[in-house]
């Protein structure tokens, strides 16, 4: 891939492909760009009139990711769109030319019976069936 315009705290910039390559070998989740597989389905927001195009989509896998990806973002000053499901009426969830940390991958469901503690990711919503198989 080539360097990557992106938008930033008031103006846009060039990442280059070095800078770009570091974010994704810090995470465990899938990092796309415009033009990689998978981008496009991985942009789209439950309300089919709001159309935006990140420059960078971090499919979080796990909360590292998460944290990876504020630090790289703040360390550009790119601006980001936090999507948990996708459903923000209003399009929030996503954004034109800069980050969007996508946190839908994050659905694991952990109940520790003997304790009665649930540890949930960001997007799990089965939560009720995890509670009955423990």
């Amino acid at each position: 891939m080539t360097a990557l315009r992106v938008t930033t705290i008031g103006t846009s910039m060039i990442l280059g492909e070095v800078i770009v390559q570091g974010c994704k070998t810090s995470l465990r989740g899938i990092l796309l760009r415009p033009g990689d597989a998978g981008y496009d389905a991985a942009r789209k927001v439950w309300n089919g009139m709001i159309d935006r195009r990140p420059g960078l989509i971090v499919r979080c896998a796990g909360g590292d990711d998460v944290i990876a990806a504020v630090h790289f973002a703040r360390t550009h000053q790119l601006l980001v769109a936090v999507c948990g499901s996708g459903h923000s009426a209003a399009g929030y969830g996503t954004c034109d030319g800069s980050m969007v940390i996508d946190l839908s991958p994050m659905k694991n469901i952990h109940v520790d019976p003997a304790s009665r503690i649930a540890h949930t990711q960001a997007t799990a919503y089965n939560i009720l069936s995890a509670f009955s198989r423990s």
